[in-house]
């Protein structure tokens, strides 16, 4: 797909002054960030290390753990001890959101439904002081392994680690709260150089994730308890993988959608149907991604 089919694309879903600042976004070299694994280590260490290694950092005013790393590349950021140790998780900004959103507690039973690489599973435990019980499912082998390795390194704990297809879980779990941070096209993510756009990228892509989109956010209908508490999230900005999928979901009349519109007020954010919900621009800073809040009603 080359630039005009993707400005096209996007027509479908925004006006022209939206596709612009999308495009303008996407085009943007993307700032590096890393997330304060607090399983391991305090933001204080972390700040004195980087320091003395001449680190360069900003703070994000809605994370105490998370920093914008200024003048080292993530190359650098694996040189150092405390990445090797697990002390620092190299994480875009948008991606820490979903989890936020999700506000996990101490004592919950929460299900990470497509989990690799890890980066959210480890987020959930280090909000939780690694007293939260996590069952994180991945379905790839390859992918499985690679989250295994990571929740180690970052020093997990209480969390069942599944090689599955979330689609297909025993519906005798049940949890409190569930993190879908669906498979999707990247359209929040892509790399615009000039007129090209990454070759994988096409209207096929949409429609085969968009079809597993539906069916992972069906299946949690069967998984979460009533009053629980469901975060669906995608690094797309296409409305068919975004609001099409919140629609569906509502149309069963077994959820409400909570307002999370008020969250992150200093991201830029880009319209949607719903009010309620929240879809980041790209930018330099930031990952194009979407997010939804739900609660189980019935």
């Amino acid at each position: 797909m080359d630039i005009n089919e993707f400005k096209t694309l996007l027509k479908e879903d925004y006006n022209d002054k939206d596709v612009e600042l999308i495009i303008d976004g996407l085009k943007s070299k993307r700032v590096v960030s890393i997330r304060i694994n607090t399983l391991k280590t305090t933001k204080e260490e972390i700040l004195n290390i980087l320091d003395k290694e001449n680190v360069k950092y900003n703070d994000i005013s809605w994370y105490d753990d998370a920093l914008i790393i200024l003048n080292k590349t993530e190359e650098d950021l694996r040189k150092l001890e405390i990445y090797r140790e697990g002390k620092i998780y190299l994480q875009s900004l948008s991606s820490m959101l979903p989890v936020l959103v999700l506000d996990p507690k101490e004592g919950e039973n929460i299900l990470d439904m497509t989990a690799a690489p890890g980066g959210k599973t480890s987020e959930i435990a280090s909000l939780t002081n690694n007293k939260a019980i996590i069952t994180a499912v991945e379905k790839n082998k390859i992918r499985y392994e690679r989250l295994q390795y990571n929740l180690n390194k970052l020093g997990v704990k209480k969390c069942v680690i599944l090689n599955k297809d979330a689609r297909f879980l025993d519906n005798n779990f049940s949890f409190d709260k569930i993190l879908l941070d669906a498979p999707c096209s990247g359209a929040g993510t892509l790399n615009i150089k000039g007129d090209k756009i990454d070759d994988n990228f096409n209207r096929e892509l949409i429609n085969n994730v968009n079809k597993i989109q539906s069916d992972l956010i069906m299946k949690t209908l069967d998984l979460l308890k009533v009053g629980g508490i469901l975060v669906y999230s995608t690094c797309s900005i296409l409305k068919r993988e975004n609001e099409e999928i919140v629609n569906k979901l509502l149309a069963t009349n077994r959820v409400e959608l909570l307002d999370i519109s008020n969250y992150f007020s200093d991201i830029n954010k880009l319209p949607s149907k719903f009010n309620e919900v929240i879809t980041v621009l790209p930018s330099w800073e930031y990952e194009g991604f979407f997010v939804a809040k739900f609660r189980k009603i019935s």
